[in-house]
């Protein structure tokens, strides 16, 4: 049962509507540059329509973006840190990584940086960014990405040798809310080099240019104010927002410029006024400053601090954006003691969360920070996105024929959890779920608006699709959403001594809608076989399953039925804890019951007239091309794919069951139905006062998936479960319609360009399916008890029950994390850095998905998303 301390009094206080304590956060994206919703060219290419080059001098439509930024909740007033070495040809306001063409395997951020900490309402914060005192190599990271195969490894930041001799900046930026609008912002700079070592400090503080595109009807402005012995301000005025003052010790310059696009540099157009949104940026690189003579007020303005910082030496720099004006000097008295208040707040918060263990603290509470660090402001409407804005150029023709065309009721502005803020900066409807897991121990309330929110009308389609992400709306994720109300419902049943069944009802209604998309358009045959596409497993197939399939057959798979089968258990389970107090519900419960024992059949059955997903000499489950002519192929791939059939498995309690006596007898009589007729059953027994086990797997095969699943030949890493068998090492290839398909083993990056190259499924071990895996392993250990054991590893000659084998695979994620004897993390795949350095050596990052034989991080570095999955895990296994 949680504690009621001062963290859970401000989230008390949000959800009630008595203050609102989320009015400003963490909500300015990492990168705005090169995303969709600010793509207006004829052919899509977002990349290049507005690449990095372009983002200091532009402004943007749909967002903004900054680096250890904050901004209002509808992100019309932003700050961020800007830092400038003397030697770069930019200040470096924003993130800065590769293109999709540029970057051997895709796109990759370029940056040191990390999430150290915050509470869920943001009352404190605090940030990591690590800036090389040399010229930040630019060119270099752009030359030697685009020079290296996909065979080779991506060429990193780290790998230039800035950080040698420990020639570097490290830029704490901290937040602390004195009040709902009133946050304290302390910037330190460590110089952790030997010598001496210039840098130039900019805390900007900008509006949201809403003017040009006709948003607003008045003008913001930034205005000086007067200038103290110690302190100075500025007054920001936003028609919405009301009066804001940046309070901040007195700089050698105060610039102010205007949020406009520079159309000369960009586009040789004349501007109308010398004062653009790069005009700061230029001054300070040119070191030329006359032209900021008169110039007092705008809607950009950075107080310059030059700094000279010793050897080992540091510097602090207070700030304070406050919605109230202070008559004495605002950064004396209170503000060291709000700070000193809200960490002890902070930690006080995360000893009673986290576990004990202090190097398992450490993960959990970076991880935890990275999940609420990643909240975002994310704005698109499809209709206006369509059509352009009045005063700006009309998109192209083609555009309304385009990418997300189809989607005209889509119009969202929320603050949303991101995967990454900067390598996906758009939210992704099948990672969000898996987020509101760990989000759920913060803030439940967060968690569950998160997913009510996406079943919204502004959101999922009338058809009941929900959007995937703005690249593709209508791609295909799998089916999580359900599964994901049930975890966040039953973590706060757990911790709040008492489950929140309105929250169900709401999500249940929308989710039928969903269900009935997904019977509708994904069954190819109606016969309880679904397709779905690539599911979000990327490169998993032998070819793209989610565009033409050769042959011009379809494809049945194994995932896309099993995802449906965990679907329906997942809406009966929902059904079934609604129905404890609305009986109203009970009758809903037997039509998913039902469709969950069909679906079942379609994946297990074989017979002369029927082919199963199941293949009964190799103990496995395949995807089944069905070609024109009626014959099928099976796909023997040995991946993720066949064991997702773990996903659906559903314990019926007879503590819920003798509440809804009307569902258990129609469970009997379908039973006994099927029985009688030779059909496919489920159940296998039933006895009186005894639980009910519902498994897409029956017992026997169970026990042959969990041979391969252990064989350390196969998936079994010391990271986790690999998503492709170890035994493809040895290429598999099969000829459909005269070509050749195959694929191979691969460990890490990926080595081809499916999905644009920059995620694998061919190898690496990814947190959310092995979560996943965990917990049926939980559920089924919950029925079988010790009567079903399995070698761990396999033909290790000790026999471990379905529970410790959870425990098992849970403490191989959980050593991705932790430091080994001589202090290196696997995550960090060996890099000296975070061994040797000791301003390193404590920093975790949580990586899209990781190596399957030596657990380095691949892909996206700061994807906390649904890698934050970690702190949930160690939450279960070391805090019984």
């Amino acid at each position: 049962m949680q504690k009621n301390n001062v963290e859970q009094t401000r989230l008390k206080e949000q959800y009630s509507g008595k203050r609102n304590w989320l009015k400003w956060g963490p909500y300015l994206s990492e990168r705005q540059w090169g995303t969709v919703r600010e793509d207006y060219s004829a052919d899509g290419s977002a990349w290049d329509h507005l690449p990095h080059d372009h983002a200091r001098s532009r402004a943007y439509r749909w967002g903004e973006d900054g680096l250890a930024g904050i901004s209002d909740e509808f992100c019309n007033l932003c700050f961020a840190v800007g830092l400038w070495n003397g030697k770069d040809p930019i200040i470096k306001e924003r993130i800065f990584g590769l293109t999709g063409s540029e970057g051997n395997h895709g796109e990759d951020v370029k940056e040191l940086y990390y999430y150290l900490d915050s509470t869920p309402t943001h009352s404190y914060m605090k940030h990591l960014y690590k800036y090389p005192q040399n010229a930040f190599p630019y060119d270099d990271l752009v030359r030697t990405n685009r020079q290296r195969t996909k065979q080779e490894k991506e060429y990193e930041l780290s790998d230039t040798g800035l950080f040698s001799n420990s020639r570097y900046f490290d830029v704490f930026t901290e937040y602390a809310k004195a009040g709902v609008e009133d946050i304290l912002i302390r910037i330190t700079i460590h110089n952790r080099g030997a010598e001496k070592a210039a840098l130039s400090v900019l805390p900007t503080l900008w509006m949201r240019n809403l003017w040009s595109f006709g948003l607003m009807k008045q003008l913001p402005s930034i205005k000086a104010g007067e200038t103290d012995t110690n302190y100075s301000y500025v007054k920001a005025s936003h028609e919405s927002l009301g009066d804001y003052f940046l309070w901040f010790e007195n700089p050698g310059r105060l610039l102010f410029t205007e949020n406009e696009t520079n159309s000369e540099r960009l586009f040789g157009l004349p501007n109308k006024t010398p004062f653009v949104k790069d005009t700061i940026n230029d001054a300070v690189v040119s070191q030329k400053f006359d032209l900021f003579a008169d110039k007092k007020e705008g809607t950009k303005c950075s107080p310059l601090y030059e700094l000279q910082i010793e050897g080992g030496g540091s510097h602090e720099i207070r700030l304070r954006l406050s919605g109230s004006f202070f008559e004495t000097n605002p950064l004396k008295e209170d503000f060291e003691t709000v700070f000193t208040s809200r960490i002890k707040e902070a930690d006080g918060f995360y000893d009673e969360l986290c576990v004990e263990d202090k190097e398992l603290k450490n993960i959990q509470r970076q991880a935890f920070a990275g999940m609420l660090w990643t909240k975002q402001y994310y704005n698109i409407d499809i209709p206006r996105w369509l059509s352009g804005d009045p005063g700006q150029p009309a998109p192209p023709e083609s555009r309304k024929r385009g990418r997300n065309s189809n989607w005209l009721t889509l119009n969202n502005e929320d603050i949303i959890s991101m995967p990454d803020k900067w390598e996906y900066p758009w939210y992704a409807a099948w990672d969000l779920a898996f987020h509101c897991v760990p989000l759920a121990m913060l803030d439940p309330d967060f968690a569950k608006n998160q997913l009510i929110l996406f079943l919204r009308e502004w959101y999922m389609r009338p058809n009941g699709q929900l959007p995937a992400y703005e690249w593709s709306f209508s791609d295909v994720n799998p089916p999580v959403h359900a599964w994901a109300c049930l975890q966040v419902y039953r973590i706060e049943k757990r911790r709040a001594g008492k489950g929140d069944t309105d929250f169900l009802k709401k999500a249940f209604q929308k989710l039928l809608i969903n269900f009935t998309w997904w019977v509708n358009r994904k069954d190819h045959n109606d016969n309880n076989v679904f397709e779905g596409g690539f599911l979000g497993l990327d490169n998993i197939g032998v070819f793209d399953r989610s565009t033409f399939i050769p042959g011009g057959g379809h494809l049945e798979q194994a995932d896309g039925t099993s995802w449906m089968a965990m679907y329906c258990l997942n809406m009966l389970d929902m059904a079934l804890e609604i129905a404890q107090e609305d009986a109203t519900f009970e009758d809903v419960a037997t039509k998913f019951f039902e469709h969950f024992v069909y679906i079942a059949e379609s994946l297990n059955r074989m017979g002369e007239d029927w082919t199963g997903a199941w293949d009964e000499e190799e103990g496995f489950f395949y995807d089944i091309l069905a070609n024109r002519d009626g014959s099928y192929i099976p796909l023997k791939v040995r991946s993720l794919v066949g064991l997702t059939s773990f996903f659906a498995t559903l314990i019926l309690d007879r503590g819920r069951l003798k509440n809804v006596p009307d569902f258990v007898r129609r469970l009997e009589w379908f039973r006994t139905y099927r029985l009688q007729n030779q059909f496919y059953i489920v159940i296998e027994e039933m006895k009186d006062n005894e639980d009910i086990i519902l498994s897409l797997t029956p017992r026997e095969r169970l026990e042959r998936l969990l041979t391969a699943l252990l064989d350390e030949k196969e998936f079994l890493s010391p990271g986790g479960i690999r998503s492709l068998s170890r035994i493809h090492e040895n290429p598999y290839s099969v000829e459909i319609d005269g070509a050749e398909y195959g694929l191979k083993y691969e460990p890490g990056e990926s080595t081809t360009s499916l999905f644009g190259g920059n995620s694998n499924w061919r190898g690496p071990v990814w947190v959310p399916m092995n979560y996943m895996l965990i917990q049926s392993m939980r559920t089924l250990s919950q029925y079988y008890g010790l009567s079903i054991k399995s070698a761990c590893p396999a033909d290790c000659g000790t026999l471990s029950n379905l529970d410790q084998i959870a425990d098992d695979i849970s403490n191989r994620l959980i050593s991705l994390f932790m430091p080994d004897a001589g202090g290196s993390r696997p995550v960090h795949g060996g890099n000296p850095l975070y061994q040797d350095d000791p301003h390193f050596r404590d920093l975790v990052l949580f990586y899209e998905y990781f190596h399957g034989d030596n657990g380095s991080g691949v892909g996206a570095s700061h994807q906390t998303g649904w890698t934050g999955l970690v702190a949930e895990l160690i939450d279960r296994v070391y805090k019984r």
